[in-house]
């Protein structure tokens, strides 16, 4: 990564992390200040990498109604530009590597972020249950089914957790496709390029409970379909 933009972003992360970490020790942590902090955070990251962001479709997704969240993910940018694409109340389901980030980690835990173990089945269930009761208070929660970042130019297979969390809450699924991150950052590159157009689009959410557990690839592959629709690079590839 440039190191200009490396040293910014570890700067603007550090700025948001310290106040929220002795707010949640002190009790003075609330959910807004997250969401402000959140959003100041994205808008500081997109403009020093000079990044034109154009979303459409935000229409179709109620602001009084959670949503689990499922996007692409090909690069790191792709975090940014879903906050403010989005503008709502969202939180992440994250790997558990980058709760061991010295500072964001126990910032994100204490902004109501949802950590996952992907080697422990038990605590990897007991995530989702804290997802779950996260939608029951209005919150959207954010999942990549793919489970890391890809490549940009195909989706990795989708896993399944997503989809049970859904399932569970009752709550619709929101499909976001995000196009040009990747020619921002690439998902293992080390050059940030400024000045690029992403694109985010918003499509029509969908119900899980018209499908069930027993067509759970049914609704995966109607998912995954709206995603692929709108990125460039993966059209009539995935």
């Amino acid at each position: 990564m440039t190191m200009w933009h490396l040293a910014r972003a570890v700067a603007e992360t550090a700025r948001i992390s310290a106040p929220t970490i002795v707010e949640g020790l002190t009790g003075k942590l609330t959910p807004e200040l997250c969401d402000e902090r959140l959003l100041e955070w994205s808008r500081r990251l997109l403009l020093q990498a000079k990044i034109s962001l154009h979303v459409e479709g935000l229409e179709r997704a109620p602001a009084d109604e959670a949503f689990v969240v499922m996007s692409n993910h090909s690069s790191h940018y792709d975090i940014p530009v879903m906050f403010q694409a989005l503008r709502r109340r969202v939180r992440m389901v994250a790997k558990q590597e980058l709760f061991k980030i010295p500072g964001w980690g126990p910032a994100m835990r204490l902004a109501g972020f949802v950590e996952v173990d992907r080697k422990d089945r038990v605590a990897a269930i007991q995530s989702l249950e804290s997802a779950k009761h996260a939608i029951a208070r209005g919150t959207s929660i954010w999942i990549a089914p793919e489970g890391t970042r890809g490549p940009g130019d195909k989706l990795l297979p989708f896993k399944q957790g997503g989809f049970h969390l859904a399932l569970g809450a009752g709550a619709r699924i929101l499909p976001v496709s995000i196009d040009g991150t990747a020619r921002v950052l690439a998902a293992h590159g080390r050059t940030v390029h400024e000045g690029v157009e992403v694109r985010v689009t918003v499509h029509e959410p969908v119900q899980p409970s018209q499908y069930g557990p027993e067509r759970r690839e049914e609704l995966a592959s109607r998912v995954r379909q709206a995603i692929a629709s709108d990125v460039s690079s993966l059209r009539d590839k995935s």
